[in-house]
């Protein structure tokens, strides 16, 4: 399968091939999603969060749409807390897609809607994650994705 690796784990999806391309059994969704390489990272990143750092599946939102400026848009996952609230967006790139300002920027918009506590950044090969401070209006770069334990609130 002509699928480019990532600086993720691998696992074991349901793929087929139509005459269409190459699908895969999104288990979240529950149903079958045409492969490009964004939807690639997002597959991938999903089941990072959920078996690497313990978020639970049905926290999940993907594609989530929201209004911004009159315009219509697409967070490609949001995890959400134990109250409902957002706790962590992550905006998905094509591996050939560098991570720059312009992407941080549009996390950045999107999170005016969501207003996460975490917001992470992957082309499937460099992956980050910043921490929102609220009340001072600033964000950090943390080193690490939280484990859902450690930060559900």
């Amino acid at each position: 399968m002509p699928f480019q690796a990532l600086n993720l784990p691998p696992y074991p999806f349901k793929i087929k091939k139509t005459e269409q391309g190459y699908y895969l059994f999104d288990a979240l969704r529950k149903k079958d999603i045409l492969i490009t390489p964004e939807e690639w990272v997002r597959q991938h990143f999903i089941q990072f969060l959920i078996n690497q750092k313990q978020y639970p599946k049905a926290l999940f939102a993907i594609e989530k749409g929201l209004k911004l400026h009159e315009r219509n848009k697409r967070t490609d996952i949001v995890v959400y807390n134990s109250e409902a609230k957002p706790l962590l967006i992550v905006e998905c790139k094509a591996p050939s897609i560098k991570i720059d300002q312009s992407v941080f920027d549009q996390i950045i918009r999107y999170n005016y809607v969501h207003q996460a506590k975490y917001l992470v950044l992957s082309n499937g090969l460099e992956h980050f994650c910043c921490e929102m401070n609220y009340e001072e209006k600033l964000w950090e770069f943390i080193a690490e994705i939280p484990e859902y334990t450690s930060i559900n609130c």
